[in-house]
């Protein structure tokens, strides 16, 4: 079957879609495109390279977020990333944090479109991946367009084909990471005329997409949908993806065997050495709005019985739920 990429995907979220969280929508979706969270050129040159670039050999197709703004640095990250085995590289020009933008990377970079595009060409030129580019419509609280077509233009006359784009603008000075999410306004129409402008670039749409009725709507204009928090908090919304993307009726699988196929990923890493609430803290949504799903949260999350590193805890969860059905 031939599945056009990043129709749906799970946008890359820090502390949150480690290889755990990615292993386990895998088991809810087959077609999603999974995306790390953003890993820095520092720590990939610096730090435990092999730990940070792990991922399971199930999770394809899965993409590695990279920040950073040294083209040579990218260059040689983007050999890495591509040896590891990853199916995209994308380069992160969305992330508003104070710390990021210290390290001179992350949305203040949509103010350098000539770097951006360096930065690109670097990549492309280390290696064989598709490079993409995940960004905001625009800075601070100006809601002119044309920083975000000069951005768009330059950083794709370098080779850039597709642009994830998160439809708020990203304040810099006086909002945390949480409120850049929030209250900048959602302007989707901003997207949509940015796609008319360059019917020829892939334009994947990011931010507030919280239903399957709000991703057929936006797929009519866009050519994919990325879905952040919701994917987290109701992980469940990924079973109707693979009917989206492949446009067949998919076989949807139940709660009950995506928790069995976890259970056998769960004693293998515990075999590892790895804890059980690492592992499982991103189940903890997939009763969300379900009989028994606060009770399965309650126990899930319970520091007390986490504290025992044993599948107990997820056997004692499942209980709360089968009592409530």
């Amino acid at each position: 079957m031939n599945v056009k990429p990043r129709v749906l995907s799970v946008a890359p979220m820090i502390d949150w879609t480690d290889r755990h969280c990615r292993r386990f929508h895998r088991a809810i979706s087959r077609h999603t495109w999974l995306y790390t969270e953003m890993i820095t050129t520092g720590a990939l040159i610096h730090g435990d390279r092999q730990r940070f670039l792990a991922y399971n050999s199930e999770e394809h197709p899965v993409a590695f977020q990279i920040g950073g703004s040294e083209p040579a640095a990218l260059g040689q990250c983007a050999k890495w990333v591509e040896q590891a085995g990853y199916d995209e590289l994308n380069l992160n020009v969305g992330c508003p944090s104070e710390r990021v933008q210290k390290g001179a990377f992350g949305a203040c970079l949509m103010a350098e479109p000539s770097l951006v595009a360096d930065c690109v060409k670097a990549m492309r030129d280390a290696c064989t991946l598709e490079v993409t580019v995940k960004h905001r419509i625009g800075l601070d609280y100006d809601e002119s367009e044309q920083m975000l077509y000069d951005f768009v233009g330059k950083v794709s006359e370098a080779g850039c084909q597709t642009f994830i784009v998160h439809a708020r603008n990203a304040v810099l000075k006086g909002l945390s990471p949480k409120e850049n999410r929030e209250i900048p306004p959602l302007r989707y129409a901003v997207v949509k005329r940015l796609k008319e402008h360059f019917p020829q670039l892939q334009i994947v749409l990011n931010g507030g997409i919280k239903t399957v009725e709000d991703i057929h709507q936006h797929l009519q204009w866009a050519d994919g949908c990325m879905i952040g928090r919701e994917a987290y908090t109701n992980p469940w919304l990924l079973s109707h993806f693979d009917c989206i993307v492949t446009g067949q009726a998919e076989q949807t699988p139940s709660r009950e065997s995506v928790i069995e196929e976890m259970r056998q990923y769960a004693f293998a890493q515990l075999a590892q050495g790895e804890t059980i609430r690492n592992i499982t803290r991103s189940w903890l949504g997939l009763f969300h709005g379900q009989p028994g799903g606060r009770l399965y949260r309650q126990v899930l999350s319970d520091a007390t019985r986490l504290k025992n590193n044993s599948w107990d805890v997820v056997s004692e969860a499942l209980q709360k739920v089968a009592v409530a059905v």
